[in-house]
Protein backbone atom coordinates (compact mmCIF):
# COMPACT_ATOMS: atom_id res chain seq x y z
CA UNK A 1 0.00 0.00 0.00
CA UNK A 2 1.36 3.63 -0.70
CA UNK A 3 2.56 5.60 2.44
CA UNK A 4 0.27 8.21 2.70
CA UNK A 5 2.52 11.51 3.87
CA UNK A 6 2.07 13.94 6.08
CA UNK A 7 1.23 16.86 3.88
CA UNK A 8 -1.34 14.82 2.40
CA UNK A 9 -3.24 14.13 5.84
CA UNK A 10 -2.51 17.97 6.59
CA UNK A 11 -4.24 18.70 3.42
CA UNK A 12 -6.89 16.63 3.95
CA UNK A 13 -7.47 17.68 7.85
CA UNK A 14 -7.92 21.35 7.00
CA UNK A 15 -10.51 20.61 4.08
CA UNK A 16 -12.51 18.38 6.71
CA UNK A 17 -12.44 21.02 9.01
CA UNK A 18 -13.84 23.26 6.56
CA UNK A 19 -16.93 20.92 6.52
CA UNK A 20 -17.34 20.77 10.04
CA UNK A 21 -17.17 24.27 10.27
CA UNK A 22 -19.79 25.20 7.62
CA UNK A 23 -22.18 22.49 8.94
CA UNK A 24 -21.69 24.40 12.30
CA UNK A 25 -23.62 26.94 10.90
CA UNK A 26 -26.75 25.12 10.68
CA UNK A 27 -26.31 22.18 13.37
CA UNK A 28 -25.74 23.40 16.26
CA UNK A 29 -26.06 20.14 18.64
CA UNK A 30 -22.98 17.76 19.38
CA UNK A 31 -19.87 18.11 17.49
CA UNK A 32 -19.31 14.18 18.18
CA UNK A 33 -22.38 13.94 15.74
CA UNK A 34 -20.93 15.85 12.66
CA UNK A 35 -17.47 14.15 13.48
CA UNK A 36 -19.20 10.93 13.23
CA UNK A 37 -20.81 11.52 9.83
CA UNK A 38 -17.42 12.58 8.53
CA UNK A 39 -16.10 9.39 9.34
CA UNK A 40 -18.64 7.41 7.39
CA UNK A 41 -17.89 9.95 4.12
CA UNK A 42 -14.49 9.13 4.50
CA UNK A 43 -15.00 5.20 4.93
CA UNK A 44 -17.25 5.17 2.02
CA UNK A 45 -20.17 3.98 4.82
CA UNK A 46 -23.66 4.74 5.21
CA UNK A 47 -24.92 6.93 8.14
CA UNK A 48 -28.45 5.97 10.50
CA UNK A 49 -29.65 8.93 12.65
CA UNK A 50 -31.79 7.89 15.34
CA UNK A 51 -33.66 10.27 17.27
CA UNK A 52 -37.17 11.48 18.31
CA UNK A 53 -39.24 13.96 15.58
CA UNK A 54 -38.00 17.70 16.12
CA UNK A 55 -34.45 16.89 16.93
CA UNK A 56 -32.94 18.37 13.54
CA UNK A 57 -31.85 14.50 12.11
CA UNK A 58 -33.14 16.04 8.81
CA UNK A 59 -31.82 19.87 9.02
CA UNK A 60 -28.27 18.07 9.36
CA UNK A 61 -28.52 15.73 6.98
CA UNK A 62 -29.37 18.65 4.59
CA UNK A 63 -26.41 20.87 5.52
CA UNK A 64 -24.44 17.92 4.94
CA UNK A 65 -25.10 16.76 1.62
CA UNK A 66 -25.10 20.55 0.37
CA UNK A 67 -21.62 21.52 1.76
CA UNK A 68 -20.56 18.53 -0.23
CA UNK A 69 -21.18 19.57 -3.06
CA UNK A 70 -22.80 16.50 -4.72
CA UNK A 71 -26.57 15.79 -6.33
CA UNK A 72 -28.62 14.72 -3.74
CA UNK A 73 -31.92 13.13 -3.55
CA UNK A 74 -34.67 12.89 -0.72
CA UNK A 75 -36.80 9.73 0.07
CA UNK A 76 -39.50 10.37 2.41
CA UNK A 77 -40.31 6.20 3.61
CA UNK A 78 -44.04 6.05 4.27
CA UNK A 79 -45.86 2.48 4.97
CA UNK A 80 -47.06 2.74 1.02
CA UNK A 81 -44.08 3.30 -0.69
CA UNK A 82 -43.20 0.80 -3.37
CA UNK A 83 -39.53 -0.60 -3.39
CA UNK A 84 -39.87 1.00 -7.29
CA UNK A 85 -40.38 4.29 -6.01
CA UNK A 86 -36.50 4.08 -4.90
CA UNK A 87 -35.13 2.26 -7.82
CA UNK A 88 -37.09 3.30 -10.42
CA UNK A 89 -38.75 1.16 -12.96
CA UNK A 90 -39.33 1.39 -17.13
CA UNK A 91 -42.47 3.18 -18.24
CA UNK A 92 -43.54 2.42 -22.01
CA UNK A 93 -43.50 5.29 -24.28
CA UNK A 94 -47.20 5.13 -26.33
CA UNK A 95 -45.41 6.65 -29.20
CA UNK A 96 -42.32 4.62 -29.98
CA UNK A 97 -44.07 1.92 -28.27
CA UNK A 98 -40.46 1.22 -26.31
CA UNK A 99 -40.48 1.21 -22.52
CA UNK A 100 -37.74 3.39 -21.08
CA UNK A 101 -36.06 3.53 -17.72
CA UNK A 102 -37.59 6.10 -15.52
CA UNK A 103 -34.49 6.39 -12.69
CA UNK A 104 -35.63 6.47 -8.66
CA UNK A 105 -33.98 8.52 -6.49
CA UNK A 106 -31.65 5.97 -5.81
CA UNK A 107 -29.41 7.77 -8.09
CA UNK A 108 -27.51 10.20 -6.37
CA UNK A 109 -24.30 11.09 -4.38
CA UNK A 110 -26.10 11.67 -1.64
CA UNK A 111 -29.85 9.96 -0.67
CA UNK A 112 -31.62 11.27 2.06
CA UNK A 113 -33.78 8.62 3.32
CA UNK A 114 -36.29 10.29 5.92
CA UNK A 115 -37.95 8.22 8.23
CA UNK A 116 -36.83 4.86 6.75
CA UNK A 117 -38.26 2.66 9.23
CA UNK A 118 -42.15 3.74 8.90
CA UNK A 119 -42.08 1.67 5.47
CA UNK A 120 -42.13 -2.29 5.51
CA UNK A 121 -39.03 -4.64 5.10
CA UNK A 122 -40.43 -5.40 1.46
CA UNK A 123 -39.50 -1.83 0.41
CA UNK A 124 -36.38 -1.46 3.16
CA UNK A 125 -35.01 -3.89 1.32
CA UNK A 126 -34.77 -2.10 -2.27
CA UNK A 127 -31.61 -0.54 -0.42
CA UNK A 128 -30.06 -3.23 0.24
CA UNK A 129 -28.14 -3.95 -3.07
CA UNK A 130 -27.58 0.11 -3.66
CA UNK A 131 -25.67 0.36 -0.11
CA UNK A 132 -23.35 -2.63 -0.62
CA UNK A 133 -22.95 -2.91 -4.01
CA UNK A 134 -23.17 0.29 -5.35
CA UNK A 135 -26.02 -0.73 -8.01
CA UNK A 136 -29.19 -1.76 -8.23
CA UNK A 137 -31.21 -4.57 -10.42
CA UNK A 138 -34.37 -3.36 -12.11
CA UNK A 139 -36.48 -5.87 -14.39
CA UNK A 140 -32.92 -8.31 -14.38
CA UNK A 141 -31.01 -4.86 -15.56
CA UNK A 142 -28.10 -3.83 -13.63
CA UNK A 143 -27.11 0.06 -13.44
CA UNK A 144 -23.94 1.51 -11.38
CA UNK A 145 -24.71 4.00 -9.12
CA UNK A 146 -23.01 7.15 -9.29
CA UNK A 147 -19.75 7.72 -6.83
CA UNK A 148 -19.07 8.60 -4.63
CA UNK A 149 -22.51 7.14 -3.10
CA UNK A 150 -23.97 7.81 0.72
CA UNK A 151 -26.96 6.98 2.55
CA UNK A 152 -28.04 9.46 4.85
CA UNK A 153 -31.25 7.77 6.91
CA UNK A 154 -32.94 8.88 9.97
CA UNK A 155 -34.68 6.78 11.96
CA UNK A 156 -37.48 7.04 14.96
CA UNK A 157 -37.10 5.09 18.18
CA UNK A 158 -39.28 1.83 16.89
CA UNK A 159 -41.38 1.99 19.69
CA UNK A 160 -43.13 5.22 18.16
CA UNK A 161 -46.90 4.04 16.25
CA UNK A 162 -46.26 3.53 13.05
CA UNK A 163 -42.08 1.95 12.95
CA UNK A 164 -40.98 -1.07 11.88
CA UNK A 165 -37.84 -2.67 12.58
CA UNK A 166 -35.12 -2.93 9.84
CA UNK A 167 -33.92 -5.99 9.08
CA UNK A 168 -30.29 -6.75 10.67
CA UNK A 169 -29.24 -7.43 7.35
CA UNK A 170 -30.16 -4.25 6.28
CA UNK A 171 -28.95 -2.59 9.67
CA UNK A 172 -25.47 -4.09 9.07
CA UNK A 173 -24.90 -2.20 5.85
CA UNK A 174 -24.63 1.06 7.94
CA UNK A 175 -21.01 1.73 8.84
CA UNK A 176 -22.25 3.77 11.99
CA UNK A 177 -25.75 4.62 13.87
CA UNK A 178 -25.73 7.99 15.84
CA UNK A 179 -28.21 8.44 18.67
CA UNK A 180 -29.26 11.55 19.09
CA UNK A 181 -30.97 12.94 21.87
CA UNK A 182 -32.27 16.64 23.07
CA UNK A 183 -30.00 19.47 23.12
CA UNK A 184 -28.74 21.16 26.02
CA UNK A 185 -30.94 24.19 27.12
CA UNK A 186 -27.69 26.33 25.92
CA UNK A 187 -27.61 24.46 22.85
CA UNK A 188 -31.45 25.15 22.20
CA UNK A 189 -31.01 28.63 22.92
CA UNK A 190 -28.71 29.03 20.70
CA UNK A 191 -31.11 27.49 18.17
CA UNK A 192 -33.59 29.88 18.45
CA UNK A 193 -31.38 32.87 17.72
CA UNK A 194 -29.91 31.38 14.76
CA UNK A 195 -32.92 29.87 13.20
CA UNK A 196 -35.71 32.26 14.29
CA UNK A 197 -35.54 34.60 11.45
CA UNK A 198 -33.32 33.55 8.43
CA UNK A 199 -32.18 30.52 9.09
CA UNK A 200 -27.94 30.29 7.94
CA UNK A 201 -27.70 29.26 4.08
CA UNK A 202 -24.58 26.13 3.98
CA UNK A 203 -22.33 26.81 1.66
CA UNK A 204 -20.72 23.93 -1.15
CA UNK A 205 -17.38 23.73 -0.25
CA UNK A 206 -16.15 20.35 -2.56
CA UNK A 207 -17.27 18.44 -5.74
CA UNK A 208 -17.47 15.02 -6.14
CA UNK A 209 -14.09 14.19 -7.20
CA UNK A 210 -12.62 16.33 -4.14
CA UNK A 211 -14.35 14.17 -2.17
CA UNK A 212 -13.50 10.84 -3.83
CA UNK A 213 -9.41 11.91 -3.32
CA UNK A 214 -10.13 12.68 0.54
CA UNK A 215 -12.07 8.90 0.46
CA UNK A 216 -8.84 7.79 -0.91
CA UNK A 217 -6.52 9.50 1.31
CA UNK A 218 -8.40 7.70 4.41
CA UNK A 219 -7.79 4.49 3.20
CA UNK A 220 -4.44 4.38 2.82
CA UNK A 221 -3.95 5.72 6.79
CA UNK A 222 -1.78 2.57 8.07
CA UNK A 223 -3.17 0.30 10.09
CA UNK A 224 -0.50 -1.91 12.21
CA UNK A 225 -1.13 -5.40 12.51
CA UNK A 226 -1.46 -5.42 16.37
CA UNK A 227 -4.02 -3.37 15.80
CA UNK A 228 -5.71 -5.56 12.88
CA UNK A 229 -5.87 -8.34 16.04
CA UNK A 230 -7.20 -5.46 18.49
CA UNK A 231 -10.38 -5.02 16.44
CA UNK A 232 -10.46 -9.07 15.89
CA UNK A 233 -10.19 -9.24 19.87
CA UNK A 234 -13.25 -6.82 19.94
CA UNK A 235 -15.71 -8.27 17.85
CA UNK A 236 -15.25 -11.45 18.82
CA UNK A 237 -15.62 -10.60 22.81
CA UNK A 238 -19.46 -9.34 21.05
CA UNK A 239 -19.95 -13.43 19.91
CA UNK A 240 -19.26 -14.63 23.25
CA UNK A 241 -21.18 -12.70 25.23
CA UNK A 242 -23.79 -14.53 27.27
CA UNK A 243 -26.70 -11.46 26.48
CA UNK A 244 -26.03 -11.90 22.38
CA UNK A 245 -27.47 -13.99 19.98
CA UNK A 246 -25.79 -12.49 17.17
CA UNK A 247 -22.70 -11.04 17.87
CA UNK A 248 -20.38 -8.43 15.48
CA UNK A 249 -20.05 -9.71 11.82
CA UNK A 250 -16.87 -9.95 9.89
CA UNK A 251 -18.08 -7.37 7.95
CA UNK A 252 -18.00 -5.42 11.29
CA UNK A 253 -14.71 -5.97 12.02
CA UNK A 254 -14.19 -4.51 8.36
CA UNK A 255 -16.13 -1.11 9.19
CA UNK A 256 -14.47 -0.83 12.78
CA UNK A 257 -11.25 -0.99 10.77
CA UNK A 258 -12.31 1.45 8.13
CA UNK A 259 -13.99 3.56 10.33
CA UNK A 260 -10.61 3.86 12.91
CA UNK A 261 -8.55 4.67 9.53
CA UNK A 262 -11.38 7.68 8.82
CA UNK A 263 -11.12 9.01 12.37
CA UNK A 264 -7.16 8.95 12.61
CA UNK A 265 -7.18 11.65 8.86
CA UNK A 266 -10.16 13.62 11.12
CA UNK A 267 -7.49 13.95 13.60
CA UNK A 268 -4.37 14.42 10.65
CA UNK A 269 -2.82 11.35 11.45
CA UNK A 270 -1.55 9.02 8.87
CA UNK A 271 -1.76 6.18 11.30
CA UNK A 272 -3.87 4.64 13.31
CA UNK A 273 -3.69 4.33 17.21
CA UNK A 274 -5.75 2.13 20.11
CA UNK A 275 -7.89 5.60 20.69
CA UNK A 276 -9.23 5.62 17.20
CA UNK A 277 -10.78 2.19 17.47
CA UNK A 278 -11.90 3.28 21.02
CA UNK A 279 -13.75 6.04 19.78
CA UNK A 280 -15.38 4.92 16.69
CA UNK A 281 -16.71 1.56 17.91
CA UNK A 282 -19.31 2.56 20.28
CA UNK A 283 -21.01 3.96 16.70
CA UNK A 284 -20.16 1.28 14.53
CA UNK A 285 -20.48 -1.86 16.81
CA UNK A 286 -23.85 -1.35 19.10
CA UNK A 287 -26.64 -1.64 16.08
CA UNK A 288 -24.66 -4.71 15.19
CA UNK A 289 -25.45 -7.07 17.97
CA UNK A 290 -28.92 -9.10 18.01
CA UNK A 291 -29.60 -9.56 22.06
CA UNK A 292 -31.11 -12.78 23.71
CA UNK A 293 -34.69 -12.26 24.55
CA UNK A 294 -34.14 -11.11 28.03
CA UNK A 295 -32.00 -8.30 27.36
CA UNK A 296 -33.68 -7.05 24.19
CA UNK A 297 -35.64 -4.85 26.36
CA UNK A 298 -33.10 -3.47 28.47
CA UNK A 299 -31.69 0.59 27.33
CA UNK A 300 -28.67 0.39 26.09
CA UNK A 301 -27.96 -3.16 26.47
CA UNK A 302 -25.95 -3.00 22.88
CA UNK A 303 -24.40 0.39 24.00
CA UNK A 304 -23.52 -2.25 26.93
CA UNK A 305 -22.03 -4.40 25.80
CA UNK A 306 -19.20 -2.36 23.55
CA UNK A 307 -18.12 -0.58 26.46
CA UNK A 308 -17.70 -3.81 28.07
CA UNK A 309 -15.84 -5.07 25.32
CA UNK A 310 -13.54 -2.03 24.92
CA UNK A 311 -13.11 -2.38 29.09
CA UNK A 312 -12.23 -6.19 29.29
CA UNK A 313 -10.15 -6.65 25.52
CA UNK A 314 -6.50 -5.50 26.07
CA UNK A 315 -4.28 -3.53 23.37
CA UNK A 316 -1.04 -5.96 23.36
CA UNK A 317 1.81 -4.56 20.79
CA UNK A 318 4.00 -6.90 19.80
CA UNK A 319 7.68 -6.27 20.43
CA UNK A 320 9.27 -4.80 17.31
CA UNK A 321 12.09 -6.53 15.54
CA UNK A 322 15.65 -4.28 16.07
Amino acid sequence: MTQLSQTAAASARERIDELRREIARTYLGRPITVDVMMVALLARGHVLLEGVPGVAKTTLMKAFATALGCTSRRIQFTPDLLPADITGTYVLSPREGTFTLRTGPIFANVVLADEINRAPAKTQSALLEAMQERQVTIEGDRYELPLPFLVLATQNPVDLEGTYPLPEAQIDRFLVRIPMGYPTADEEVRMLKTHGVDAPVVRTLLTPEELRTLQTTAAHVHVDDDLHQYAVGLTGYTRKHAKVALGVSPRGTLALVQAAKAWALVSGRTYTTPDDFRAVAPYVLAHRLVLQGDAEGESRAREAVVEEALAKVSYRARPRAV
